[in-house]
Formats: structure tokens, C-alpha cells, sequence
């Protein structure tokens, strides 16, 4: 008996094609906005009404938010349903069937998971037996190539020395210490599944249904498991879009969703081309801008919503100036209902220091606020000491940082520095003495990041002549930034694009949409960067519903160009009510 007519939803054509396959698999095209969540949603709910064992059927998703919206429609359309289907992410399904074969990996059921900071501790205590050199194989750099081995599948046996060493000895800690790593609980479980037929069989036998949420982001070992896992009954069904793969970075590789029907031959395609989300013009856009990348899946984006307001283009000429413009352009609507989107969190020193100044209260998504990052933290420590030799709280920092060669050295010279050097100049010293580049590159995976963040500090800093007037300046902006803290209040989102994904917003900024930030300065030489680079843009616009305004300074990303001028309002009025001459080439 199909339960599921009783409960259907109101979907459109595409949408109620996609619920109702049948057997076999199933490639869902999703463009942004389209509905893909809901449609994957109704999925299950029509397997489970239309009588197929929810204990059969295996629901994946990229985060626990999306599993619990799942569950939750799951148990208001069937209120007797007793037994739910598996609904997670990859690690929660892999920590699942380990808990069952974890013995066949050396460990017992009753493992433990090492996070990052235990993965580290071990590699840290691994480097240090083999008396190897903490600064030619800097823990960070050696954890990520672990956790790329593991991710591709890779043989370690291939890996040359002492990396094998360390590869094999990190292994025997964790299983001496009955736990897995993070990347573990994809990985063993795909090598378990590939040395037992029998293990393979019984997981093959007790999933009938596999359904794969956000496809395009999947790694190697990650579409590995569910490869294996469909290979009997066939019934894989995966929902994306290739247009917003953006985490390449962390080894997602969209050719698996480019390649659905290759390894699928006989898949049934259907695409969601309908956008619910944002404005005509919005939707127009970005169909514009993301139609230049050669590899894609074709597809058309499109909506029957109001054309809307233009996208708003912003031209400045500073950093500075484009925060004051963006606090402009804010201040024009519901600041609870704003997103300002940014390419690196190194952009948000001079938003901030704008909000700050206009006394507009914000919070930074998923980061922290600039000031507050490590990196700064050091360095202002050293200017605040080389300013004030009595501050005993900023002296301590610094002893806790560096190595005490380089803390000896910075506690002698900084005083009499700080009263002979520019804050530029200084600053420099303090990178040179402490060797901070290498410090960073040796403690921290995202290392880049945050020297990218010493740099705009660096860039701040160029304004000012003496010291005492820079650590004045960050002072007070750092006290400026404890206003308006109630609980209650409206605050402007600020984030990086990266961390957008999945968000919509009814006012959005992307700011920094210049050449060398958006595409990337690093991405300029390679056509693949740039295309990424180019869904990335994409993403950021299509977070928007109503209203999208596109900044920039300095030199205009190309991608405003291939964006119809006839969507475009173009501003490019200094603070002063002037027009600047600005162009986007």
C-alpha cells in the first residue's frame, strides 16, 4: 500500500519525477535554490510509504542538521513509525559499521574517535621517537598528508621515507590505543569491505536503498563505500550540483558527479532547474556568470519570480572605502536579515573596523572576530610590549609562544625598537626574529590563512607613523567592538563564501570581488582553479533572495564581466558624493 499519496506535498513536475523512480539509479541535478533538500526529504518519505523497511534504506547527508530535518518530517508524516532509517553523514556511517567490524581492524568495539587535536598529539609523539626534525616535518604538513592517504585510498607502501615510518608507527598508536582517527571511519570501513565478501554481502543484503545528499562534494573514499555498498540491488540516488562544488581543497572531486552515468550506465537524470529562492534578476546573474565554465553538467537555471531589484555594483579604490561603502549599502535595509560574504577571512579587518565605527553590532559565522585570531593576538602582544616594556600580560604571551632563543632576542631589542622603528618596521622584525612564518607553517594546517591575516595587519599598519598611535587605534577598535551585546539585537552576518553554502539571506554583500581575491591570486594560472573559483562566485550570489550587491576595489574581478550589463546598477560614488573613475577593466 502506498502511504505516500496521503502525505505527497505540493512538488513540481521535475521534483515528483525524481520522488517517484522507481528501481535502479538516480542522478537528481539540483541547480541552487531548486528544492534539492525537500526533494531528497520526500524521497525517503515515499520509499518509506510506498512499504520498503525503513531499516533498509540509508540516508546520507554532509551534516547532522540536514539528517535531524529529515527525521523530523520523517516523524510528522508517519506517526507509528517505530524504526527509523539510517540518516547521518559519511563519519556517522562508518562509525556505525565499525562498531561491528572493528576487530577486523585490529581494534575493539569499544574504540574511541582522535580528533584533530589527538591525530596531532600522536603524530607529534611519532616524529619525536623517530628523533626526526620538527621543522622539516612540520606536524601539520605530515597530518594532511595522512589524512590524504587515507582519503584517496592511496598505498601507503608507495610513500618514500621517513613518511612510510611515520605513516606505519601512527598507525600502530591508534590501534595500541584502540581508536581511529576522523578519516578512519570512512576509510577502514571501504578496506573492510573490499578484503571480505562475506562483510561486503551482509551490508549488501541490508541496505537496499542508498541516498546521497550534496554528491559533488564527495572524496574518493567516500563515494568507494557507497559504490561498494549499491553494487548488488543498484538503487544509489544522489542529489547536487556540480555547479557548487567548492571544497576541492579538502578533496572533494565533482567528476564523480560529472561521471554519475559512466559508472551508472543505465541511471535515470533528472533535473531541477527551478529556482524558489531568489529574485529574476539574481537567478539571471548568476545562470550568466556560472554558464562560462567548460566543465559542467548543462543545465538551465531559472525562476518565476519577480524580476526585483538590479544587482548593485560598488567600485572603490581602498579596502577602507569599500567597508564604508558596504556599511552604506547596509544601512539601506534589515541589518538582521544582511550577509556580508568574503573570498578570505583576511577581508574582514576593514569591515569590521566600518561596522565598529557606525556602531552597527555584527557576529562572525563559524570564525572568530579579527583581533581575537592568534596570529594578531601574537603580534600585537610584541607591538604592545615594544610600546610598554611594564606590560606583563603581553610579555607572558610572547613567552608562551616562541622558543626562547627567539623570546630572549624580542624581550632585549623590542623596547628600544619600538621607539626608532615605524609600526611596518617593527612588525617586520618581530616576523623575521621569531621565525613567525615557519612557527605558523609548522604548528597550523591553515597556516596560509592566517598568514594572510598578518599580512592585511601589515597592510593596516602602513597607515601610521609611530607606534604609539597604531596600538592605540587597534585598542580602541577592540573596545568599540564590545557594543551593543544584547541578546536580542539584529546582528550582520559576516563569513566567509565557504561557509555560506546552505545559508540564503535576504540582503547579501560579497565584498572583494577584485582580481587576486575572487578568483584568487593562486588560482590565476590553472583553467580548473578558476572555474572553481567561478562556482564559488556562484554560490556566494545565489545566497541571496532579494537583493545582491557586488563590491570591489581597485581592479574588478573578470567575473563582473561575463555578468549582463543590463542587471547591473553600477555605483561608483566616492564617500563624498562624487563620482570616481573607476572602470571594470
Amino acid at each position: 500500500m502506498d502511504r505516500f499519496k496521503d502525505i505527497q506535498p505540493s512538488l513540481n513536475t521535475q521534483q515528483q519525477e525524481a520522488v517517484s523512480h522507481g528501481e535502479g539509479p538516480l542522478l537528481i541535478s539540483a541547480g541552487a535554490g531548486s528544492g534539492k533538500t525537500r526533494t531528497l526529504t520526500q524521497r525517503v518519505i515515499k520509499l518509506v510509504g510506498s512499504g520498503v523497511p525503513p531499516e533498509r534504506i540509508v540516508a546520507i547527508t554532509f551534516t547532522n542538521k540536514a539528517a535531524d530535518e529529515i527525521k523530523a518530517r520523517l516523524r510528522s508524516s508517519f506517526k507509528d513509525l517505530e524504526v527509523l532509517p539510517f540518516l547521518g553523514t559519511f563519519h556517522s556511517f562508518g562509525a556505525r559499521i565499525l562498531r561491528n567490524e572493528a576487530q577486523l581492524v585490529g581494534r575493539e568495539n569499544n574504540y574511541v574517535i582522535f580528533d584533530n587535536d589527538d591525530s596531532e598529539k600522536v603524530i607529534k609523539k611519532t616524529i619525536r621517537d623517530m628523533e626526526l626534525s620538527n621543522e622539516r616535518y612540520p606536524v601539520g604538513k605530515v597530518q594532511k598528508k595522512i589524512s590524504f592517504i587515507k582519503d584517496e585510498l592511496a598505498d601507503s607502501s608507495e610513500l618514500e621515507e621517513p613518511f612510510r615510518s611515520i605513516f606505519e608507527k601512527y598507525e600502530e598508536r591508534l590501534k595500541m590505543q584502540n581508536a581511529f582517527d576522523f578519516d578512519d571511519l570512512i576509510e577502514k570501513p571501504v578496506r573492510i569491505l573490499q578484503r571480505n565478501k562475506e562483510i561486503l554481502k551482509k551490508y549488501q543484503d541490508r541496505f537496499e536503498y542508498i541516498l546521497v545528499d550534496e554528491f559533488q562534494d564527495i572524496n574518493t573514499s567516500q563515494y568507494a563505500l557507497v559504490r561498494l555498498l549499491a553494487h548488488k540491488h543498484k538503487n544509489l540516488n544522489v542529489v547536487g550540483d556540480d555547479n557548487q562544488s567548492i571544497y576541492k581543497f579538502r578533496g572533494a572531486d565533482f567528476r564523480n558527479f560529472l561521471n554519475f552515468e559512466k559508472d551508472w550506465p543505465e541511471a535515470k537524470i533528472v533535473h531541477l532547474g527551478e529556482n524558489y529562492r531568489s529574485s529574476k534578476n539574481i537567478v539571471d546573474a548568476a545562470a550568466s556568470l556560472i554558464k562560462n565554465n567548460k566543465l559542467q553538467r548543462p543545465k538551465h537555471l531559472w525562476t518565476s519570480n519577480d524580476g526585483g531589484e538590479p544587482v548593485i555594483v560598488l567600485a572603490s579604490w581602498s579596502a577602507e572605502e569599500e567597508a564604508f561603502k558596504i556599511v552604506n549599502e547596509l544601512l539601506k535595509g534589515n541589518l538582521g536579515s544582511s550577509a556580508i560574504l568574503y573570498r578570505t577571512n583576511a577581508q574582514s579587518r576593514a569591515i569590521e573596523q566600518a561596522l565598529n565605527f557606525n556602531s552597527i553590532p555584527y557576529e562572525i559565522f563559524g570564525g572568530l572576530k579579527f583581533y581575537e585570531r592568534k596570529e594578531i593576538k601574537d603580534i600585537v602582544a610584541a607591538l604592545r610590549y615594544a610600546m610598554n616594556p611594564l606590560d606583563e600580560i603581553s610579555l607572558e604571551r610572547l613567552h608562551k609562544t616562541f622558543r626562547k632563543k627567539e623570546f630572549l632576542e624580542l624581550k632585549e631589542k623590542l623596547p628600544a625598537l619600538g621607539e626608532k622603528l615605524s609600526p611596518i618596521e617593527l612588525i617586520g622584525f618581530i616576523i623575521k626574529t621569531s621565525q613567525y612564518e615557519s612557527y605558523l607553517e609548522n604548528k597550523f594546517d591553515n597556516y596560509e590563512e592566517r598568514l594572510e591575516n598578518v599580512v592585511e595587519l601589515i597592510n593596516f599598519a602602513s597607515n601610521f607613523q609611530t607606534l604609539i598611535e597604531f596600538v592605540e587605534r587597534i585598542s580602541l577598535l577592540e573596545s568599540s567592538d564590545k557594543i551593543k551585546q544584547g541578546t536580542n539585537i539584529k546582528r550582520v552576518k559576516l563569513m566567509t563564501i565557504h561557509l555560506s553554502k546552505g545559508l540564503e539571506f535576504d540582503n547579501v554583500i560579497i565584498a572583494g570581488v577584485n582580481e587576486g581575491i575572487i578568483p584568487h591570486q593562486k588560482s590565476l594560472f590553472s583553467n580548473d582553479d578558476i572555474e572553481e573559483e567561478r562556482r564559488l562566485m556562484y554560490v556566494a550570489m545565489t545566497r541571496a533572495r532579494k537583493k545582491l550587491t557586488l563590491s570591489f576595489y581597485g581592479l574588478a574581478s573578470r567575473f563582473l564581466q561575463e555578468i549582463p550589463p543590463e542587471l547591473i546598477e553600477f555605483d561608483s560614488k566616492n564617500n563624498w558624493g562624487d563620482e570616481d573613475e573607476v572602470n571594470l577593466i
